[in-house]
């Protein structure tokens, strides 16, 4: 009986066209919409993780989120260094900066500035140069894929910036010494990493310029114990790395309507598939109900039935469900070639094929209860 069901099904090509393209949007929608609201809260956390192996980020109690402003004061770091269980700290820089290009283009600019003497807390790959060439007079390295992107000249001839060229931040010189690779940010503003004493020295004059304190605990510390040590001795918050990215993830996507707008979006391709899938497959079924009710007349139970409706919609969701996932994937390395946010986990497909078994159900429901309803003698009124 499958057999006669998928024939049944097929045997309307339009409808079963319809049927495939309301499943295969709505699996594309889906799919889509959830990768790229995963790729957003991937890169929320990026900066944290890219800096390597810290054991502990000391920050102001009011910081949002990695890139917010809350300055600590200059004394934050004799203060942490004398907690008992920290091993080593260092300051790090790390603000939005005015950068005027060599053509006089302005741009704004992320920088990190790391500390002088140890470096730590550069970027995960050094393409062109080394790290050891920020302390040559200047010395700054910037984001090898944003030269000929965020920062390119756009006056005076267009071009890409190259190792050597000369830059100003605030009026106060800087040359590009290297380039480096990095897990895109939440924001679109370039990164440009340098020392801490020439970022304080590029920043405007202020009283709190100190971004993070960055902690390493002694050898057999619990890191969490240390970390609350240093809250309870300055008054400051003391977050490991992986409480730091959930802490930088839950403000953004609390407070930016992330959520919001691309769980709207997940549920409207729930929607439309739903309402889509369902119409079509409904009148499917009453142009085709003639025939189910013959099927009952030659002793066919509900049962059956409910089983050959079944076979058609998941042959029908099968289908939708891998062209949709695969178009999901093509659109996906269209939006990661124009810089855009996209990341699919295995969680992403299993979404979307819950989605669609739930499309199925809710659409093969209405159909079977007109079936299920036929009377089998309406197969022979005229």
């Amino acid at each position: 009986m499958t057999r006669v069901a998928l024939k049944m099904l097929m045997g309307d090509r339009l409808k079963y066209a319809g049927l495939i393209a309301g499943i295969l949007f709505a699996v594309t929608l889906i799919a889509q919409q959830a990768s790229i609201m995963t790729g957003f809260i991937q890169r929320m956390g990026s900066f944290v993780r890219d800096t390597g192996s810290v054991d502990l980020w000391v920050m102001d109690p009011q910081r949002r989120f990695s890139d917010d402003q809350k300055p600590l004061s200059e004394t934050a770091l004799p203060r942490v260094r004398g907690v008992e269980g920290v091993s080593w700290a260092v300051p790090m820089y790390r603000s939005w900066l005015r950068c005027r290009l060599p053509d006089g283009t302005l741009v704004q600019a992320i920088v990190t500035g790391l500390d002088d003497a140890t470096l730590l807390g550069g970027p995960p790959e050094i393409v062109e140069g080394s790290l050891e060439d920020l302390r040559r007079s200047g010395g700054v390295l910037v984001d090898a894929d944003e030269l000929g992107g965020k920062m390119r000249m756009v006056r005076g001839g267009e071009g890409p910036l190259r190792v050597g060229d000369r830059l100003a931040f605030n009026d106060e010189d800087a040359v590009i010494v290297g380039t480096f690779r990095a897990s895109k940010g939440f924001f679109w503003e370039p990164v440009v990493y340098t020392t801490y004493s020439r970022a304080v020295r590029f920043a405007p004059p202020e009283r709190k310029v100190n971004g993070f304190v960055l902690v390493g605990v002694r050898e057999g510390e619990d890191a969490a114990a240390v970390g609350r040590r240093i809250e309870a001795a300055t008054g400051l918050r003391a977050l490991t790395r992986d409480q730091f990215e959930a802490h930088s993830t839950n403000f953004l996507l609390t407070s930016t309507g992330i959520l919001a707008n691309f769980g709207l979006a997940i549920g409207l391709g729930f929607v439309i598939g739903v309402l889509v899938c369902g119409q079509t497959l409904y009148q499917f079924t009453l142009d085709n109900l003639r025939h189910f009710a013959a099927l009952k007349a030659m002793g066919a139970g509900n049962w059956l039935l409910v089983r050959m409706v079944g076979a058609q919609v998941v042959t029908v969701g099968a289908i939708g469900y891998g062209i949709g996932l695969g178009a999901a994937v093509l659109l996906g390395r269209v939006i990661v070639k124009a810089g855009l946010a996209f990341y699919m986990p295995w969680q992403v497909p299993v979404l979307s094929g819950v989605a669609i078994g739930a499309i199925g159900l809710l659409a093969g429901s209405l159909s079977l209860a007109r079936v299920i309803r036929a009377e089998p003698g309406m197969v022979f009124k005229g």
